[in-house]
């Protein structure tokens, strides 16, 4: 019988997170130091969740010392850990020393220095809600929904104001407000919304930051009703 999602949640949630952290990136996690993914996972995790550290800690070694049978995974009763391009018989390793990296960093404060997001996992995960507009609004489906004038871009954004509830919109204005607060270089914006979901250009003559900034003006508008 499958797990119901709160199970899911109690046994494997936090695991599943540090999963998803290394889609498309290697586990290349060494005893020494933690890899590009695992660090990531680290870092935003300790500046917005610091206490599901420890369940991440519990959980990948509790699964990595009692891991589900075939026939368990195949009806559902267990969390299947998803293919990083390890050989099966050195996951359970790889999970441990997982494990090992994350009570290393609670136990002895080594927090990851605040900075600009580094991998996709932690693009959305920091810019949940700037990862809908522009991965939901701008993605290549973009003219089709909104048409190919020079107003396609607005029409959207009016779209996603008038449909998407206020709190979430000025959720969405903290973050690009804080987005901009980083001060990249224009090529790392135009990194920044590619990996957000953004699959058209930005409006001419703007620069990404400076369409950022005008769609948390606009959005401030339509909650101010200005």
């Amino acid at each position: 019988m499958p797990m119901s999602p709160l199970e899911h949640d109690r046994r494997y949630g936090e695991l599943d997170q540090v999963m998803r952290a290394y889609a498309g990136l290697a586990p290349d996690d060494t005893e020494d130091r933690p890899s590009t993914a695992l660090t990531a996972y680290l870092r935003h995790t300790w500046h917005t969740r610091p206490w599901a550290l420890g369940m991440a800690e519990a959980q990948l070694r509790e699964y990595a010392r009692n891991p589900p049978g075939t026939l368990r995974r195949r009806l559902g009763e267990f969390y299947a850990v998803p293919d990083v391009g390890l050989p099966e018989a050195g996951v359970q390793d790889w999970l441990l020393l997982l494990a090992d990296h994350i009570r290393r960093s609670v136990e002895e404060g080594r927090v990851p220095a605040r900075s600009a997001p580094v991998t996709h996992w932690e693009w959305h995960a920091r810019f949940p809600e700037l990862g809908q507009l522009l991965g939901g609004w701008f993605s290549q489906d973009m003219p089709d929904e909104f048409g190919a004038r020079d107003d396609s871009h607005e029409a959207a954004l009016a779209d996603y104001a008038a449909t998407t509830d206020p709190q979430i919109v000025a959720r969405l204005v903290g973050e690009l407000r804080e987005l901009l607060t980083l001060e990249l270089d224009e090529s790392d914006y135009a990194l920044a919304v590619a990996e957000l979901g953004m699959e058209v250009d930005w409006p001419a003559p703007y620069a990404p930051s400076g369409w950022l900034a005008s769609v948390a003006v606009r959005l401030e508008a339509f909650l101010t009703g200005k």
